[in-house]
């Protein structure tokens, strides 16, 4: 049965039409837009105990303590900020009055476009909420990249996520895909972008956090989604921020397990060549989810728990894991950009470039396909580590030295061996050659 979606008045007016709803609305950086919705839908004060808006850093850092980071549209700040507005309901709101009330605490910190447009605007938006009188809190919390172009625009785009929220938290706590899907109702497509989801509390007793990351990436809410080596979702730029990276690519369902010995080669040879301090380095382990998504159709139920297994496997090794949607190597570095790593590295099959340096897998735009992966790929501090392998036909095998390039693509090969854009992974054993 298909889910109605209730345009963003009705879905306000739902909740403050329903007795049990009660709670505050902290906002900071883009105004009361979400508070500002329940009140023009009506009946607002049976949901709306308080609202407020902290502008002023020496007001917010009084109310809810200093960011030693300095960051106040951090994850940080918006869990400091639901922790005081959710005690302070539980502290100042008692008595028969509230006895059959759940209590919930909305709360953003967002920077939206400012005048000269120079900056990244994005927000972290949060609810902690009870699902019965008294029980104990559960709490979602997400990241958000604002994408309008248009100050206003942006602001409207937060009121209506931040009302979806709300109505996701109290109406889909049971349907968490529904509950993802719901943050996108009523909002223009590429006006937003959630790379990251949190989700704990009774409500949510055995829910993959994992998984709900992955759904982000199936609903084109994002491209990729980062976890740390426990498993724990991660913002890009937290992680790899004047980072040194590299990353081994793979396939999920791919027929053979991650060369772990060809990555550890790639990683010395990384850290020997670029000049790479131990301490600065962090190491990804990509699962490319594309080949899936490709080729499932309306009627495919994609596997994602099995994806999610993957992904767990790989933060088991200890390695930090991306899993993403980018099915050529210059996309996964246009992600890696926006975090302003120092340096990055990406260790592939050379298979993968023995394809992109064919102009026969591609159609009359060849060239200008080739220098726009080119550009994307190289243009900051990029590196490709290619390991080799072994053709089944010939039984040789394939380096930079020996692979096929088609005529019209040499020139351009050439040029980024030579500079060192492109290298092979040395000191390799007969046992590290993959076949394929």
């Amino acid at each position: 049965m298909e889910r109605e979606i209730l345009d963003t008045k009705r879905k306000a007016l739902k909740i403050n039409l329903n007795p049990k709803i009660y709670g505050t609305f902290a906002e900071i950086g883009a105004g009361q837009e979400v508070a500002r919705n329940f009140f023009t839908a009506g009946a607002a004060s049976g949901t709306v105990a308080k609202t407020m808006s902290a502008y002023d850093m020496t007001f917010s850092d009084a109310i809810y303590g200093v960011e030693e980071s300095g960051r106040y549209v951090s994850k940080s700040r918006l869990l400091k900020m639901l922790n005081h507005e959710y005690g302070l309901l539980n502290e100042r709101l008692s008595g028969e009055k509230y006895d059959d009330r759940t209590f919930f605490a909305f709360a953003d910190t967002v920077t939206t476009l400012n005048y000269n447009k120079s900056n990244d605007p994005h927000g972290w938006i949060g609810l902690r909420f009870q699902t019965e009188p008294e029980g104990e809190a559960n709490e979602i919390f997400f990241h958000v990249r604002l994408l309008d172009t248009d100050a206003a625009l942006q602001q409207n785009v937060l009121g209506i996520i931040g009302v979806n929220l709300v109505y996701a938290a109290f109406y889909y706590n049971q349907d968490r895909r529904a509950m993802i899907e719901s943050l996108a109702d009523n909002l223009t497509v590429g006006s937003v972008e959630i790379d990251l989801i949190s989700v704990n509390g009774p409500i949510f007793s055995g829910a993959d956090n994992i998984l709900l990351n992955l759904y982000l990436i199936v609903k084109d809410f994002s491209d990729a989604a980062i976890f740390d080596a426990q498993g724990q979702p991660c913002l890009p730029k937290d992680l790899l921020y004047k980072k040194d990276i590299m990353i081994l690519r793979t396939k999920y369902a791919q027929k053979s397990n991650p060369n772990f010995s060809m990555l550890n080669k790639a990683v010395d040879q990384f850290v020997r060549t670029e000049n790479v301090q131990e301490e600065n380095l962090s190491v990804l382990i990509e699962v490319l989810m594309s080949n899936v998504l490709s080729t499932a159709d309306e009627s495919q139920e994609i596997d994602l728990r099995a994806v999610a297994k993957r992904a767990e496997e790989m933060c088991r090794t200890g390695n930090k894991v991306i899993v993403s949607n980018f099915a050529r190597h210059n996309k996964l570095a246009k992600y890696l950009d926006r975090c302003r790593p120092k340096s990055v590295g990406i260790s592939t099959n050379i298979n993968n470039l023995k394809f992109v340096f064919n102009s026969s897998n591609f159609g009359e735009n060849y060239a200008s396909m080739l220098l726009s992966y080119v550009s994307d790929m190289f243009n900051k501090n990029v590196k490709l580590f290619a390991y080799p392998f072994l053709d089944k036909k010939t039984n040789e095998v394939i380096t930079t030295a020996n692979m096929p390039v088609t005529p019209d693509a040499k020139p351009l090969f050439d040029f980024l061996i030579i500079n060192g854009y492109i290298t092979d992974i040395q000191d390799y054993s007969e046992a590290d050659v993959k076949t394929v």
